[in-house]
């Protein structure tokens, strides 16, 4: 199996943890949207409400929720990793240094631009 280099290599804690949340996500996802059942009568008083783990509104809110949490997770690991890289490659090359700020800062603000979009699409599902 090809590797991505030390840098990019993830331990196998990291990855048995992110497995677990992925399927937690799965079995989340299915597990509590309510079946719907055709009853006449059935007002709209109880509307998300009958049976299941959680109600559909409640997923909802924690998906939406969860996928902000996510993005700013990502986000915030990506910009640390961009930050420890420029110290570092200013501290092999100082001459280079105004070169690597640069790129340094211009990738970080991508990168939260991605972030900021993905943390509103989040919050927005969950209204």
């Amino acid at each position: 199996m090809p590797t991505l280099g030390k840098d990019f290599s993830m331990s196998k804690r990291t990855a048995r943890i992110a497995l677990m949340m992925i399927a937690l996500g799965f079995v989340l996802m299915f597990a509590s949207v309510a079946p719907v059942h055709a009853q006449a009568g059935a007002g709209t008083a109880n509307a998300g409400q009958a049976g299941g783990l959680i109600t559909t509104d409640g997923a909802r809110k924690a998906g939406g929720a969860l996928g902000a949490g996510l993005a700013l997770l990502g986000g915030g690991l990506g910009i640390g990793r961009i930050g420890g890289s420029a110290v570092e490659s200013i501290a092999r090359q100082p001459e280079a240094a105004g070169q690597i700020s640069t790129a340094m800062i211009i990738t970080a603000a991508l990168i939260e631009g991605a972030m900021l979009f993905a943390v509103v699409v989040g919050l927005l599902a969950s209204l």
